[in-house]
């Protein structure tokens, strides 16, 4: 099992090596599927909009993404960080999963996130659209987990 990095605690106000490692480390915790390590990157009252669900506050971040990853197989995300100012990050994104028959999708999106003093995500915007891919249209074939370095960053996959 891959161990996630350890990185220093990522707080406000942002500088861009900072907002660049704070996107690395929130993906790497996404790659991992685990909802409740998951959902303590953000405050116990975070807001969320994901598509057309709005949620608040930790329980029902940990049963969205208990819900997302039961359907979304063999997940893998790249984030790149797209801007930032002291306590706002804007990133890009694309994942790619397969439902329970097989069909895999690329799915891309942006979020707009914002901070605490304390680095937790209080707030998350995600907008997403789906694509149908084919198995071998496939750019995102490590093995589960985070994302390995070296690996290319979405501008280098020309996503």
């Amino acid at each position: 099992m891959n161990a996630l990095p350890t990185v220093p605690n990522l707080a406000p106000p942002f500088t861009r090596e900072s907002a660049i490692l704070k996107v690395r480390a929130a993906e790497n915790n996404w790659n991992s599927r685990k909802p409740e390590q998951v959902a303590r990157g953000y405050t116990v009252d975070s807001r969320w909009r994901n598509r057309s669900e709005f949620l608040s506050g930790r329980e029902e971040i940990i049963a969205f993404l208990t819900r997302k990853w039961s359907k979304e197989l063999d997940y893998r995300l790249i984030k790149e960080l797209w801007a930032f100012d002291e306590d706002r990050i804007a990133v890009r994104f694309a994942y790619e999963s397969h439902d329970q028959s097989g069909q895999w999708f690329r799915s891309y999106g942006n979020e707009m996130w914002e901070f605490d003093a304390s680095g937790l995500m209080k707030r998350r915007h995600a907008s997403i659209n789906d694509l149908p891919i084919k198995e071998q249209e496939r750019l995102y074939r490590w093995p589960l987990g985070p994302r390995p370095d070296g690996h290319p960053e979405l501008s280098e996959l020309g996503l």
